[in-house]
């Protein structure tokens, strides 16, 4: 059965706080209203996070803020590309507090506050403004927003009480600076990209995916690559999807991922449905949590993708497209 794409503003929970059926589906801009995913009902199922990547020549930035309702998990990480080096910090707090997320995209200001860690995102007249600490380890970065630029927001239905929105938002341009030990970096315009997860959700206590996201320009074009996999298997919807020029371009089927859980930095494969891809990694982003009954393992790629993609039948080369790909296990 074809997913279907939706136009119009929908709720994501009934009166009844169970998945609403109309809000299964995928958009091109935030459509779902996710107010009732408020830790009020299906209390410690419900996961709500923010997360921002921006990639730059010199250097990879990122956060996390999120609500767990039992627990905070915050983030700040910022990865110096020419040594390696990792520096940041992050979080978790228990029970959840000192974080603002707003009911739904847009709605208000993402808030963290914790243990020497700071984040705020904000929605400006020019974009969405970044800023984080941790220790020595600081970013304040403006996000632009196209005219026109599209985005990619899927809600995927595992049942009526679990159930997944997120939105994949990748290809925007990114300025500002970094910080690491006192030494200050540029965040260049034309150069530096950002990618926006978005999340609101009751998920089973045991989860697995893949996600690989990429942007840059390629073929006279920019190009974003949203590839997901594993946890959207037999859902009927799938987090997969190009864009060019701001423009999305859905995949309705699942992809194949090839790689070796045991070399994660050699190449990996992701294949399928017109899509012929490869990222050559040079950093492993490695994260693992053991708190009890919250657990997490996380191995993030960083690296350079490369091949095609056919977008309206038309084969698109896919050339030093900066990004990620990463196998997650969570038992939150």
């Amino acid at each position: 059965m074809a997913e279907r794409e939706l136009t119009d503003r929908v709720a994501l929970v009934g009166p009844d706080h169970r998945l609403a059926p109309d809000a299964v589906g995928w958009a091109r801009r935030p459509l779902v209203d996710t107010s009732g995913i408020d830790g009020r009902h299906s209390w410690g199922r419900n996961k709500r996070w923010e997360y921002w990547n921006v990639m730059t020549p010199t250097h990879v930035l990122a956060l996390t803020v999120s609500s767990l309702d039992y627990a905070a998990v915050h983030e700040v990480w910022v990865l110096d590309r020419g040594s390696l080096r990792e520096a940041g910090r992050a979080v978790t707090v228990l029970p959840a507090r000192g974080v603002a997320l707003p009911a739904s995209l847009g709605d208000g200001p993402v808030r963290a506050r914790a243990r020497g860690l700071a984040v705020d995102v904000e929605e400006t007249g020019d974009g969405t403004r970044l800023r984080a600490s941790a220790g020595d380890t600081s970013f304040d970065v403006l996000v632009r927003r196209p005219a026109g630029h599209e985005c990619l927001a899927v809600v995927v239905p595992w049942s009526r009480t679990r159930f997944q929105y997120t939105v994949k938002d990748v290809a925007r341009p990114a300025e500002g600076t970094v910080t690491v030990g006192g030494t200050r970096h540029e965040v260049p315009a034309g150069s530096s990209w950002a990618t926006h997860d978005h999340g609101r959700g009751r998920w089973p206590y045991d989860v697995r995916w893949n996600w690989g996201a990429g942007a840059g320009a390629s073929g006279g074009h920019v190009v974003g690559l949203q590839l997901g996999g594993r946890w959207t298997a037999g859902t009927g919807m799938t987090e997969n999807a190009v864009v060019v020029d701001g423009r999305l371009h859905k995949i309705g089927e699942e992809l194949r991922w090839e790689y070796d859980p045991a070399a994660y930095l050699d190449p990996w494969r992701v294949t399928g449905a017109g899509v012929e891809l490869v990222l050559t990694p040079f950093h492993d982003r490695v994260a693992r949590t053991q708190l009890g009954v919250l657990a997490s393992r996380t191995d993030q790629c960083f690296g350079v993708w490369s091949g095609t993609v056919h977008v309206d039948g038309t084969v698109l080369d896919v050339d030093g497209v900066e990004g990620w790909a990463e196998d997650v296990h969570n038992r939150w």
